[in-house]
């Protein structure tokens, strides 16, 4: 334990002479907070911004839509920068994106991995022909777990094969195919090889078909009421990018088995002002089957199918989901009218005996109609949805983003569901995590009072009328979180706080009781061009009837040898008296994933990834990571217990451009 700490703090301590280019992840880390945010929706952004950074695009010929696949740009960033480059184009250097106000320095550092500056036809993404590319990624764990043993029907190994074909800007396909640990492979009932499969084609720009998607697809409405198949980045970047019109129609290039459609989907440019997108989806989906086999209780959206009662629920409920959305953009103002019809092959029946369970969704059939809205000025917008569904119930969600300078930017969020309100496919921004049952304030501020200085807060307040998971009345949530950021140089210096008030049930759930969780951290980093580090340290406090703390120590290095190789370590001790103090660590991962481990006890993780660019079209990437407990010696329960205080994982991939 003694060598643990010593190597821990030898890490943080370690000299920092040079100077590395960062990457994408790593002040994408710094803008949001991964404690908020789903480990599903994680990857699913990780994979979109992986794939952009491997196919940039020319900044001074960017397109509002080519601008707008970022999501971390907000609509008023977007006309910003293409309102400077309509009059000053071609933009020289990077330097220049300083003048864009509404743009903070951290944003201009994250732009920088997606575009670059140069003659379009300069530009291999506009060459004319087709670039395949191969991909091969393996995850094995050095342990064996009580389901390898018995209970899962498959190797304890990770694996997935992902095909894609690009055609510049009009042509897009793609194959992957992903299998969990414990998955069968090629035998027990999984005669088609992978657990799951996701393909595509995707066609742009064609006469008046601005796309064109066959296949799985991701396809999004308004602020997410009725339909949204896309990521949500949590509250921290609702300052950023809520409100923002997304990317209507996407391939769904992830492995994630949720939020995706099958079937067909375009978009029709109708004329300059007006656009349809009609969609039509056919999918399988898992459900947990109520005692009759007829209906079913819940959706199951993980995706695991490792065991027998696993494999039971897989593909055992068929949904179809059709509708249309026609929007209408002139100028500043833009609306939008959507329709969205779902209908499942068996009944939803969950148990509506448990109370908080008495408004979930039910049936077959579901309706959901409404319009979305807004106004983009650089110094006053506004955005919003209001949808209804079958039996009218209502949900609205409305935003006002306020610019009272080029220092102080504001933002004030209000948002309605209904307790009746029910949408098969919405996810919107919310506490509870469902778009139902919760009203809302949330009040938001960004300040940069100069060009190294950079603060942000927000407050928000929920309120859920019915009771819920664990409130078995009406109850209340407040956040509050308030950061900073200073810029000098190579160093970035930054701290940040949060509150988190719920209202829960108490032991004997005879009463609510409030819950107080309060999470702090301070960061210094240090970025070159050969070595980068980052020393990071985080607290955390929960008070409700009983009392938990934690803390942990953390050190990121990265070290650029040359073009081809890449080294990047990561070290954390961490100290928390159970789960609820439980930590959230940051690791660099592999291409189209991501390393976000949730860590609590006591121990150590480590982690080396090294990158080897061999040539132009060969690359491999290597990385192990171990986590060693202190107070345990067995980790996990269930068919994931570990007979043992460490776990030792290792990855492999590799990346073939044809």
């Amino acid at each position: 334990m003694k060598k643990s700490l010593l190597w821990t703090f030898v890490l943080i301590l370690f000299p920092c002479q040079f100077l590395p280019a960062q990457t994408w992840e790593s002040y994408y880390h710094q803008l949001y907070d991964h404690d908020e945010i789903e480990m599903a929706q994680w990857e699913e952004m990780s994979e979109l911004l992986c794939d952009l950074e491997q196919h940039p695009f020319n900044l001074n010929t960017a397109t509002p839509e080519q601008l707008s696949q970022l999501p971390f740009l907000t609509d008023e960033e977007i006309e910003e920068i293409c309102a400077y480059l309509y009059h000053y184009s071609p933009m020289k250097s990077f330097g220049e994106l300083a003048m864009i106000e509404s743009l903070p320095a951290i944003k201009r550092q994250l732009l920088q991995c997606f575009v670059f500056l140069g003659e379009e036809e300069k530009t291999k993404q506009s060459d004319g022909k087709g670039h395949h590319e191969v991909m091969l990624t393996l995850k094995a764990p050095l342990y064996e777990r009580k389901g390898d043993r018995n209970g899962y029907l498959g190797e304890r190994y990770r694996h997935q094969i992902r095909y894609a074909f690009r055609q510049g800007d009009c042509w897009r396909a793609g194959l992957i195919g992903a299998q969990d640990s414990g998955e069968p492979f090629f035998r027990n009932g999984n005669t088609m090889g992978y657990d799951f499969y996701s393909f595509y084609l995707m066609c742009n720009h064609v006469g008046i078909v601005k796309t064109l998607m066959a296949g799985k697809y991701r396809m999004s409405m308004g602020m997410g009421l009725m339909m949204n198949s896309d990521f949500l980045l949590g509250k921290s970047a609702a300052l950023t990018s809520l409100g923002r019109q997304r990317q209507i129609l996407r391939p769904h290039s992830s492995t994630s088995s949720a939020h995706y459609l099958q079937g067909l989907a375009a978009t029709l440019q109708l004329s300059r002002f007006l656009q349809v997108t009609p969609f039509l989806s056919y999918r399988p989906m898992d459900g947990t089957l109520n005692s009759d086999s007829l209906s079913i209780s819940s959706l199951v959206e993980g995706g695991y199918h490792r065991t027998v009662n696993e494999l039971k629920k897989k593909n055992n409920t068929f949904l179809t989901t059709a509708g249309t959305t026609v929007g209408y953009r002139n100028g500043a103002w833009h609306a939008a009218m959507n329709l969205v019809y779902s209908h499942l092959s068996r009944p939803l029946k969950p148990n509506t005996k448990i109370l908080y369970r008495y408004y979930y969704p039910q049936g077959r059939d579901f309706l959901n109609m409404g319009i979305d809205y807004g106004y983009i000025h650089h110094r006053l917008s506004f955005h919003g949805e209001t949808a209804i569904d079958r039996k009218g119930a209502l949900a609205t969600l409305n935003t006002a983003n306020i610019h009272m300078s080029s220092e102080l930017s504001l933002m004030v969020l209000q948002r309605f569901y209904g307790m009746r309100y029910t949408a098969l496919q919405a996810q919107a921004f919310s506490e509870g995590g469902h778009v139902q049952n919760e009203s809302g304030l949330y009040v938001g501020a960004h300040w940069q009072p100069s060009r190294k200085l950079f603060a942000s807060a927000y407050a928000d307040i929920a309120y859920f009328a019915w009771p819920r998971y664990q409130a078995s009345a009406s109850s209340y949530h407040q956040d509050y979180l308030l950061s900073f950021s200073y810029l000098s140089g190579s160093w970035t210096f930054s701290a940040r706080y949060r509150l988190h008030i719920k209202e829960k049930d108490n032991e004997q759930k005879s009463a609510l009781c409030s819950q107080q969780e309060h999470r702090g951290r301070v960061s210094v980093s240090f970025d070159g061009t050969i070595l980068s580090t980052k020393t990071q340290a985080d607290i955390a406090c929960v008070q409700n009837e009983k009392s938990s703390r934690g803390w942990t120590v953390s050190q990121l290095i990265s070290w650029r040898m040359n073009k081809m190789f890449q080294a990047h370590l990561a070290a954390a001790y961490f100290h928390t008296d159970d789960y609820d103090s439980r930590m959230y660590l940051y690791e660099r991962g592999m291409l189209y994933s991501f390393s976000f481990p949730v860590v609590y006890g006591k121990g150590i993780r480590y982690s080396l990834l090294l990158k080897a660019q061999l040539s132009e079209k060969l690359m491999i990437h290597t990385r192990i990571a171990v986590t060693d407990y202190f107070d345990r010696s067995v980790i996990g329960s269930g068919y994931q217990q570990v007979n043992g205080s460490s776990m030792t994982d290792l990855e492999f991939q590799l990346r073939w451009k044809l």
